[in-house]
């Protein structure tokens, strides 16, 4: 526990001031989206004049349905009175799975060059073999791990046990499903705020707390 303690304090430092090096993995090298137009964590981009500090916006409480995709639809579970750093790793949940959605292959609005590579490589793997997403993901118990000035871990569980990868050419289930599609699993970002105010991702990691 102390070494997981002082690794984390480590990449909080490193969010802080300098640039974060861990590679980055996604379950089962898929995909991550954002949401869509009329919902806040859909705009593409990650310029600075687009982006807002999070404190600025109001979230919601409680559940919220989004719909990325003619056939993908994400589950939101805010808890009661979110810390608004929560909605950094909700962002990025939406937007890479809408880019998964609609076939495109880059994903990048308030996301740093480490966490973006990660990103775009995951779903870059789902569209150059011609797939998609159908179904129902959730993501939940969200809370802000740890939290320095100018760094955060912000941790979720997610559920995509009820998404199924498509072919886009047949619209039908591919054979080989992912195996981290069968069972809920735990991730993790590193984010950092900039001079702008603005909390971007650092880079992703993999969580070892188990979710049901």
């Amino acid at each position: 526990m102390r070494r997981v303690a002082t690794a984390l304090g480590l990449l909080l430092v490193v969010a802080g001031c300098g640039q974060a090096e861990r590679p980055y993995e996604p379950k089962g090298a898929s995909t991550p989206v954002r949401s869509s137009a009329d919902d806040p964590a859909s705009s593409p981009s990650k310029s600075a004049d687009q982006a807002e500090p999070v404190e600025d916006e109001d979230l919601p409480s409680g559940p919220q349905t989004i719909r990325v995709g003619e056939n993908l639809r994400l589950r939101i579970e805010w808890p009661a009175n979110p810390d608004p750093l929560l909605k950094v790793m909700v962002d990025q949940y939406v937007g890479t799975r809408k880019a998964i959605a609609e076939g495109a292959t880059v994903y990048n609005r308030n996301m740093e060059i480490e966490a973006e590579n990660q990103s775009n490589g995951w779903i870059r793997g789902f569209v150059e073999q011609g797939q998609s997403w159908r179904g129902v993901g959730r993501l939940y118990n969200l809370r802000v791990f740890a939290r320095r000035s100018k760094g955060a871990q912000i941790n979720a569980c997610i559920d995509e046990t009820g998404i199924r990868v498509i072919s886009t050419s047949t619209g039908k289930a591919v054979a080989r499903q992912p195996t981290w599609l069968r069972t809920p699993y735990s991730k993790a970002v590193v984010a950092h705020r900039g001079e702008d105010g603005v909390w971007r991702i650092r880079t992703y990691l993999e969580s070892s707390e188990r979710c049901s």
